[in-house]
């Protein structure tokens, strides 16, 4: 048992090194090769505790394992994403981001404490986003500085226990201490911020799971990350409040063959509109629907699909005075600067996925799981008053699953 912890700790130090790219708005639509299969879905009735741990922290006590548990997994995104800037005179400039494919590891571990009381720890990268186009054309399109690179990185740590009230009720809760990183260009800044997240879940007949769960705001302040108001002559670089939003989950998950055929439907809201950062940069808040399918025709087999959507989360901002002056959070940046950050530096915009994998078990103690998610392209596009600029961005990507269970 302590090497079995000390491997976890080595695995959740590494998680904290590397990006995320995401995409139910800057967060990942699941964690693991066998959540993310299933479309992102896991409040209800989860197949591994990387998927109980991040999906509903009262889920542990229903995982289909009656000893401990550790799941390794890892994720390879490879977004595409182009930008165009247009202006009146008219001309335009567009590039493809020179972003690389981005990886990153997941781990997730269960162990009982008594019969009805479990204890969960997971790390895992749940949110990032970020463009390059850094020494592209775009840099000359006349309207800037748009020379840009943005990089979110958010890596969550989380210690979770669950109780089992009833043998058809528990709850749990988890304790999340965020690493979040933000790079804008002119170098990066990193913070450290704490929430919890709290959850519940209910069988009222065996083949039928319902759970629900809540996550608490999360403070991240950059300090130092940028100078926004430098065309006002400024030489002071600005903090900025980046707070990953609130959300509740509402999951059902249904046995329609016991241990053969289990469907699972996820409803989740994510509160952007009252996040700091956020709702300075006019995002609105998210209704995402999830919706997993497990099918195992032999014992040693599981084949999955799933299906995730939620509406674009980025507003736009048509018919804005391309001389104007705004505000972040107090601080004045060009208009024209602030909506250019918001359409072609943070397009946030894939809505539907589409998912697909399979578990096989290698013996009754070790499995190992493969998934595939495809975020279908989706475009973002508005202009300033009297057409003076057009930006638009393009953005679809796919993503690549690797996950090892193992029972001890």
């Amino acid at each position: 048992m302590r090497k079995f912890f000390a491997l976890a700790a080595v695995l959740a130090v590494f998680c904290f090194s590397v990006p995320a790219f995401a995409t139910n708005g800057d967060n990942i639509i699941g964690v693991g090769a066998v959540s993310r299969s299933m479309g992102g879905v896991g409040a209800a009735d989860p197949q591994d505790a990387i998927s109980a741990v991040f999906g509903n922290p009262a889920a542990m006590c229903y995982i289909p394992c009656q000893s401990s548990e550790v799941d390794f997994a890892a994720t390879l995104f490879v977004p595409k994403v182009s930008a165009q800037v247009a202006t009146a005179a008219p001309s335009s400039v567009s590039a493809n981001g020179m972003g690389l494919p981005y990886a990153f590891p997941a781990i997730g571990i269960y162990t009982p404490i008594t019969p009805n009381l479990r204890f969960g720890l997971a790390a895992y990268g749940v949110s990032g986003m970020g463009v390059d186009y850094k020494d592209t054309i775009l840099k000359n399109s006349g309207v800037g500085p748009f020379d840009i690179k943005t990089d979110l990185q958010i890596m969550k740590f989380s210690p979770n226990l669950a109780y089992r009230i009833l043998p058809n009720f528990s709850v749990g809760a988890a304790l999340q201490i965020n690493w979040a990183q933000l790079d804008l260009g002119e170098g990066s800044a990193h913070t450290f911020s704490f929430g919890t997240q709290l959850g519940a879940i209910y069988k009222p007949v065996d083949p039928l799971s319902i759970g629900v769960t809540y996550q608490s705001p999360q403070m991240n302040r950059f300090r130092r990350v940028y100078n926004f108001d430098a065309a006002y002559s400024s030489t002071t670089f600005d903090t900025l409040k980046l707070e990953q939003p609130q959300q509740v989950v509402l999951g059902v998950g249904y046995d329609v063959i016991p241990n053969k055929l289990l469907v699972e439907v996820n409803e989740k809201w994510i509160n952007w509109a009252n996040a700091d950062g956020y709702k300075d940069f006019d995002w609105r808040d998210q209704y995402v629907t999830a919706l997993g399918v497990q099918y195992k025709p032999m014992n040693w087999l599981a084949l999955r699909m799933g299906y995730n959507y939620g509406r674009n989360p980025v507003r736009t901002s048509n018919g804005w005075n391309p001389a104007g002056k705004s505000y972040i959070q107090g601080t004045a940046v060009p208009t024209a600067q602030l909506e250019g950050f918001k359409v072609v530096g943070f397009p946030a915009i894939i809505e539907h996925h589409l998912t697909a994998g399979i578990g096989v078990n290698l013996n009754k103690k070790v499995s190992v799981n493969l998934g595939y998610m495809h975020g279908f392209e989706n475009s973002i596009t508005e202009t300033s008053a009297g057409g003076a600029i057009t930006y638009e961005s393009k953005l679809h990507e796919d993503s690549y699953e690797v996950g090892l269970n193992i029972i001890f």
